[in-house]
């Protein structure tokens, strides 16, 4: 993580980008947003199909960039943002667009039925009128292309027109190759050129099919994250000043007015309970496992769910400012920033069309002119086929007689065996499966970027107020010459007067106890040494302060009590003495406790290998005992260190490892900054609006070697996906050129290329959704 990640950026677009197919698609709108003016950097997500663009002016016009995406075949728009109807508008998007791609498929796969029966009628299986006509064919194949293959070929060649050619050009060249040579062939059948309608509309029907299931696979990838939206209810019942209650959209609900919530209700803003007590599950939220006890003045968050009883809540946000609609967008935002390890696959798929458009005529020009002379027998082995007998399919173009009709079998085949889809389907399908999953369960990843980072992690450094603990003095014991309640009594109500963190302990155990607070009068504070006043029924001045400075001002500790306050303190304790007059009336110990779970969670991260240090400003008997607790040793703590200590401590870590840095998000911000990964842990608002490359919501630090674990199998999933993808194309494309077919008689018709070609996509898909069961 760089010091600019760590500013707030300019300003950060996230558009909806129609008309992308393949990588060779993302490339030419990364080219064309990147070649915009004030676009500082762009990054597309294929899956998703979102842009993710970052300007150097956040005043700068949208219109020119939507306008250049537009003109190129891109549709593109301002993502709609969470909240408001903002699941309503996506969910009838997507059943538009998929209630399309079905009226496609069933024309398609109709005319494949069709043309398979006038196929078995041609070589009399059959007898059926009319079908088995080589003119009805035609008439069937000319239907295809301006049918359900006409944004096919619109989208294809357009891009081929502004030299950005992609997978729907490649399919285009083929399905419109096949065509125009069977049209030759039937009008002036002495140039001996194979007649295959068949071909377009069997090349159509394997690509939309594979297209149909891959799209359904790909929706399923991006299912965490409308589960999510889906935590935001509709309607909300407001609550007026004289107790009427109606329903409302939550839409409608402003910061102030107050809402009632029934049992069983998901809660549909974030606000703070005013009246009511509950149990209220937030697991949905940050994947705490046990619910919370809601009373006034809890604070609750859109999406969680009440469960035990009624509740009136005082709105704070709503829609978009929600913590769940951040979230929501910060999942969106790391979708559109991708792995670095996705730089190869697009550098590859930048030229794939290109190199695959040369290897369809190469492919064209060797069997034309050279390839039957050296092996004249291809030309009747060509019959014995791959996957079907070509004698049979000859009006496929598979029993080609001549070397020009085996030139252009050979050369179509190329063209649509070919799969950037694959390539650019690869990273992106995997990092979106991933960032939806860690969501559900309150880990935000940045990016694809930081999932990479993440899984090359080797060394951790921790901080210690906040993140190894709760961040939050409490009282831990007490040392009472009498009544301890009546010690607590006394001091809190001294220290109702102070904001001290240890003051606020020691009213907040009072709390716990249920122990009433006496009042004050006549309270001096002193600063960084304690406070004195007097108590309602206690006439001498009461004090309450460190040990030493009670002993300044005259309160006598005898031989044991200084034994138990060296012990104390050696223990890294906080000391509080109580006073009344001249006598001792106890010692009250506070420390910020350990976070639940916290030693198996550092147990486990040492056994996958991980490095961890501690380095915090307290003293350095605080950080001593912490470390002896939870297994540190003594090389891997540092304290009393300033900001910039601790800055320079990692940087000097950097130069020979990957460093991740655990803090609260706030106090360790150069730090966090500064780290390979800054990963910060805590609740709520305040965390999400940080810097922090990964958020674990929530209280749970047990949850990082959780995460760590997934980035690994993420990565482990990205190299699977891209191992295949460039496996099958270095292994197709040659068998769809021929190299099988002079030794072997071996060869790949179209259709069983474009076959073949979407089972690869469908694939890597398939692969990136296991990551969801692992």
């Amino acid at each position: 993580m760089t010091s600019t990640n760590f500013k707030k950026p300019r300003k950060l677009l996230l558009l909806d980008v129609d008309g992308m197919k393949c990588a060779g698609c993302v490339g030419s709108v990364e080219k064309i947003l990147n070649n915009q003016k004030g676009v500082l950097k762009a990054s597309v997500n294929l899956v998703s199909r979102t842009a993710y663009v970052d300007l150097n002016d956040e005043n700068a016009s949208i219109e020119p960039i939507l306008e250049a995406l537009i003109d190129r075949g891109f549709p593109s728009k301002v993502k709609i943002q969470p909240g408001g109807d903002w699941d309503t508008q996506k969910e009838l998007k997507a059943k538009s667009a998929w209630w399309q791609q079905w009226r496609q498929l069933v024309t398609s796969l109709t005319l494949l039925l069709i043309s398979v029966i006038g196929h078995l009628a041609q070589n009399g299986k059959y007898t059926v009128p009319l079908v088995g006509e080589l003119s009805f064919h035609a008439v069937i194949a000319t239907y295809a292309l301006l049918g359900p293959g006409r944004q096919i070929l619109q989208r294809g060649f357009k891009a081929a027109s502004n030299l950005s050619p992609n997978m729907d050009t490649l399919v285009g060249l083929g399905v419109t190759s096949a065509y125009l040579a069977s049209l030759v062939a039937l009008f002036w059948p002495n140039v001996g050129w194979p007649c295959f309608f068949n071909e377009p509309v069997m090349l159509l029907g394997f690509v939309l099919l594979g297209r149909f299931l891959e799209e359904r696979a790909r929706i399923r990838t991006g299912l965490a994250i409308q589960e999510l939206a889906k935590l935001l209810p509709e309607t909300a019942r407001l609550y007026s000043s004289n107790n009427e209650i109606r329903e409302v959209r939550v839409g409608a609900l402003r910061p102030g007015e107050k809402v009632q919530l029934l049992a069983g209700d998901r809660i549909p803003v974030d606000g703070r309970v005013i009246e009511g007590k509950s149990a209220v599950d937030v697991s949905s939220l940050n994947g705490e496992p046990l619910p919370i006890e809601a009373s006034p003045g809890t604070e609750l968050k859109a999406g969680s769910l009440n469960l035990e009883s009624n509740l009136i809540i005082e709105v704070e946000n709503v829609g978009s400012e929600t913590v769940l609609a951040r979230i929501i967008g910060l999942v969106e935002e790391a979708q559109g920033r991708k792995a670095p390890i996705q730089g190869i696959a697009d550098k590859v798929a930048g030229f794939f069309c290109y190199g695959v458009v040369t290897l369809s005529i190469a492919t064209f020009v060797f069997w034309w002119k050279l390839g039957s002379n050296i092996w004249p027998e291809v030309l009747n082995a060509s019959g014995q086929g791959f996957l079907v007998e070509h004698g049979v399919h000859a009006h496929l173009g598979a029993g080609a007689s001549t070397s020009l009709g085996l030139a252009i079998q050979l050369s179509i085949a190329v063209l649509v065996i070919a799969c950037p889809c694959a390539l650019g389907l690869a990273t992106p399908t995997v990092i979106t499966v991933a960032s939806g999953q860690s969501a559900k369960q309150g880990w935000l990843f940045r990016g694809g970027d930081i999932i990479e980072k993440a899984s090359n992690i080797k060394e951790i450094i921790f901080d210690k107020t906040g993140t190894l603990t709760i961040g939050k003095p409490s009282v831990t014991s007490l040392k009472a010459t009498d009544d301890p309640n009546k010690l607590i009594q006394i001091a809190a109500s001294l220290e109702s007067n102070s904001r001290h963190p240890l003051a606020i302990a020691i009213i907040d155990e009072a709390s716990k106890k249920g122990i009433s607070l006496l009042k004050s009068k006549d309270v001096r504070t002193f600063p960084g040494e304690g406070i004195i006043g007097f108590i309602e029924g206690i006439e001498e001045p009461v004090r309450a302060g460190t040990t030493k400075w009670l002993q300044k001002e005259g309160i006598e500790f005898n031989k044991s009590q200084k034994k138990e306050i060296k012990s104390l303190i050696s223990q890294g304790e906080s000391l509080v003495a109580v006073s009344i007059s001249n006598s001792l009336k106890g010692i009250i110990s506070i420390d910020d406790k350990i976070r639940d779970n916290l030693l198996p969670s550092l147990n486990r991260l040492r056994e996958n290998g991980y490095k961890l240090n501690i380095y915090s400003g307290d003293r350095s008997s605080a950080v001593q005992k912490l470390g002896a607790t939870l297994g540190f040793e003594a090389k891997e703590l540092n304290w009393e260190l300033l900001p910039e200590q601790k800055l320079q401590k990692l940087e000097f870590l950097k130069r020979n490892s990957t460093v991740a840095m655990v803090g609260d998000g706030i106090n360790d911000a150069p730090a966090l900054a500064a780290a390979d990964i800054g990963i910060a842990v805590g609740t709520g608002t305040q965390i999400a609006q940080e810097s922090a490359d990964l958020i674990l919501l929530g209280d749970r630090l047990e949850a990082l070697p959780e995460a760590l674990a997934l980035a690994e199998k993420t990565m482990n999933k990205v190299k699977q996906n891209l191992t295949w993808a460039f496996g099958y194309n270095l292994i197709a494309l040659p068998i769809a050129a021929g190299i099988l077919l002079p030794k072997y008689g071996l060869l790949l018709s179209p259709p069983i290329a474009a076959f073949l070609m979407a089972i690869s996509s469908i694939t890597v898909v398939l692969n990136a959704l296991s990551l969801r069961s692992s």
